[in-house]
């Protein structure tokens, strides 16, 4: 659930945008990634979000549906256009993004009186963004699909997971789409939630723990079951409430475009959490995923197959 629209890119890495001349376009927006990302992968996949009702919108539904993704709830928002965005790409760690989302994101105007709340109670994992609670009515309609998901009962003391599944919030945190302090609304999903994802920025501003496992520790003390967090160059810290601990390497690559590395990543989390791996095997597969697609160009139409992320994994050796 949430955020979704168009990637413009240059088609040559190291140029910058005033001196780009050519552009590839691309189905974006990290939940949208996320699920094209888990649809690879072979899972059962929809997303909840809005476009504009203008090309742009219809060619988004298109390529979800081409990517193997359900968009029976994507609904259009009439006078608000179809976000763009823009990157710059010097690998191997600099890719601006320039966001074109006013005067507002049709993706920020889902209503809880659109949300098919038997569907999000049914899904086996539910994944949602700190993107979407940055502005009404997305923010209490993504509150909405949490509570449905059983997240009142944890906040009422019944411990998160009370409900069905596994609830996902990627902490992604955007500053530039957000006009007031964003801890308030995170501490009112992390309790919902059942796993956190999200770099050490992330995890610093929803806890305000800067070192790893202070931080997965942090956010485990805010509701959730699993705290994963995002270490870059120094691949993945997995703590889990149980006790069990992965800390996996990152699997060398060379990079092209890192944008799309975290929705690979995600994707992958979400298809070894169903599959009920080991945590290490799941931090495993997920920074392969997350590799394959630091090493292409595109994000959404860059989304590894499951063969592709078991050579991967059988060339750095793992399962």
């Amino acid at each position: 659930m949430g955020r979704i629209g168009v990637d413009l890119y240059p088609l040559a890495t190291g140029v910058p945008l005033a001196e780009a001349e050519t552009f590839g376009r691309f189905l974006g927006g990290s939940p949208a990634n996320v699920a094209v990302a888990a649809a690879r992968l072979g899972r059962r996949v929809a997303l909840i979000t809005r476009t504009g009702a203008d090309p742009f919108g219809g060619y988004l539904r298109s390529e979800l549906r081409g990517f193997g993704v359900d968009d029976r709830w994507v609904g259009e928002v009439a006078d608000l256009p179809t976000p763009l965005t823009f990157c710059e790409m010097f690998p191997p760690d600099r890719f601006p993004l320039y966001f074109y989302r006013l005067p507002k994101a049709p993706d920020l105007e889902i209503a809880v009186d659109e949300l098919d709340l038997d569907a999000v109670r049914a899904a086996r994992v539910f994944w949602m963004t700190g993107t979407g609670l940055s502005e009404e009515p997305s923010r209490e309609a993504t509150l909405a699909a949490l509570d449905a998901r059983g997240g009142a009962g944890a906040e009422a003391g019944a411990g998160p997971g009370s409900g069905a599944g596994t609830t996902v919030f990627d902490l992604d945190w955007r500053p530039m789409l957000w006009r007031e302090k964003p801890g308030p609304y995170y501490e009112r999903a992390l309790v919902r939630a059942t796993v956190a994802v999200g770099n050490l920025e992330e995890c610093e501003i929803a806890t305000g723990e800067s070192e790893p496992h202070a931080a997965a520790r942090a956010l485990l003390a805010a509701g959730v079951e699993l705290a994963v967090v995002k270490l870059g160059p120094e691949g993945v810290l997995a703590v889990h409430r149980d006790g069990t601990v992965a800390q996996v390497p990152p699997v060398a690559v060379r990079v092209v475009n890192g944008l799309g590395a975290g929705d690979a990543f995600g994707g992958a989390l979400v298809h070894g959490l169903l599959a009920g791996w080991p945590l290490a095997r799941v931090m495993r597969y997920a920074n392969a995923a997350g590799s394959i697609v630091a090493g292409r160009l595109a994000c959404s139409s860059a989304m590894p197959f499951a063969a592709e992320v078991e050579e991967v994994l059988g060339r750095a050796g793992g399962e």
